[in-house]
């Protein structure tokens, strides 16, 4: 699906189309679906791409929950419409997490990262403690935990970036806080045969959130981009999605299946913002110097098993600069993408 996507209902039914694949593998999922953490950026896609992967398959009956603070009531209503569960809990607080039903499934999306220089007890608590409630509460459930790319340390582009057998080298207490969280849920897969899948996704973007709309920000307020991270790695949110939960089927005890997922390309931040810029129809200025060295991740075996991504990166770029011309709005959620030192 190449077309643009310029308002927000079009933008919604996107993330959340499920392909021919993960719809053929939902007859297979084992009972319900739990998302932990849907209110989130992500879980909203997620879950009602599952529960549209389930009806296209005929899985009428298993249902799909979506379990958050929501503090956004509009974003639960909508998941409601769509025929998702949505369940209020407090995820830190173990005896609501005790009272959530019994699921077949768990997709784990809860994490702790802005905030965490000034309050690492928090990313401890939840990137490393909550996981061990989880996989105790849901220990034969096929688990599903995201990841991210920053538990590896810093790599030249001409790697092709790390890949997932790489010695991980986190660097603040974020990435070490995100790698104990893997190490909880492998615990898991090895003292009790959890099936567990562990995926390490960087960056996901969508128009109004992600890496491009951080530097599509920077150009229209007429700020200089800054060149310190050298280049990104990128990938279109609704193939996330998927392939998150089609590593569902991947999930197995012993030694948990652990993929990177992100774009194929490995993308200059100077390309990227000239690019959006040409688009934008503004100038774009720099500041300071790109380094030998960024945080990148190769995909490879993500595509091989998946297929790549079903939005190229000029695609995506085009996608930001559409989505803008047509007014539409960007979350205030920036990525910090920026950050080489850990500090988030």
């Amino acid at each position: 699906m190449s077309e643009l996507l310029t308002g927000l209902r079009d933008l919604q039914e996107e993330l959340g189309r499920p392909g021919l694949d993960l719809v053929a593998e939902a007859r297979s999922w084992p009972g319900d679906v739990l998302v932990l953490g849907a209110g989130g950026k992500t879980g909203s896609g997620i879950a009602d791409m599952a529960r549209r992967a389930l009806v296209s398959a005929g899985c009428t009956d298993a249902r799909v929950l979506a379990v958050s603070r929501w503090t956004d009531p509009v974003a639960r209503e909508q998941l409601a419409a769509r025929g998702v569960e949505t369940v209020t809990a407090d995820l830190s607080d173990p005896d609501a997490l005790a009272a959530l039903p019994d699921a077949g499934t768990v997709i784990h999306l809860v994490g702790a990262k802005f905030g965490t220089a000034t309050a690492p007890e928090q990313a401890w608590l939840t990137n490393t403690v909550l996981p061990d409630h989880v996989a105790r509460r849901w220990p034969v459930a096929r688990i599903v935990a995201l990841s991210t790319g920053n538990v590896y340390g810093m790599t030249a582009p001409v790697t092709g970036g790390s890949l997932e057998s790489d010695t991980p080298r986190p660097e603040g207490d974020y990435a070490l806080t995100c790698l104990g969280r893997e190490r909880v849920f492998t615990h898991a897969a090895r003292t009790r045969d959890t099936p567990v899948a562990l995926i390490r996704l960087n960056y996901a973007v969508e128009p109004r959130y992600g890496v491009l709309a951080d530097l599509a920000r920077t150009l229209l307020a007429g700020r200089p981009v800054d060149l310190g991270t050298g280049a990104v790695n990128v990938v279109w949110q609704r193939y996330a999605n998927e392939v998150v939960l089609r590593s569902i089927e991947h999930a197995r005890g012993g030694a948990p299946f652990l993929l990177n997922l992100t774009g194929p390309e490995t993308a200059g931040v100077r390309t990227l913002a000239l690019r959006l810029a040409e688009r934008l129809d503004v100038e774009a200025e720099f500041t300071g110097e790109p380094p030998r060295t960024s945080l990148l991740s190769d995909a490879t075996a993500c595509h091989a098993l998946f297929g790549y991504p079903d939005r190229t990166l000029g695609q995506l770029i085009d996608l930001q600069a559409a989505w803008l011309r047509a007014g539409n709005e960007l979350w205030d959620k920036p990525t910090k993408f920026e950050r080489r030192d850990g500090r988030f």
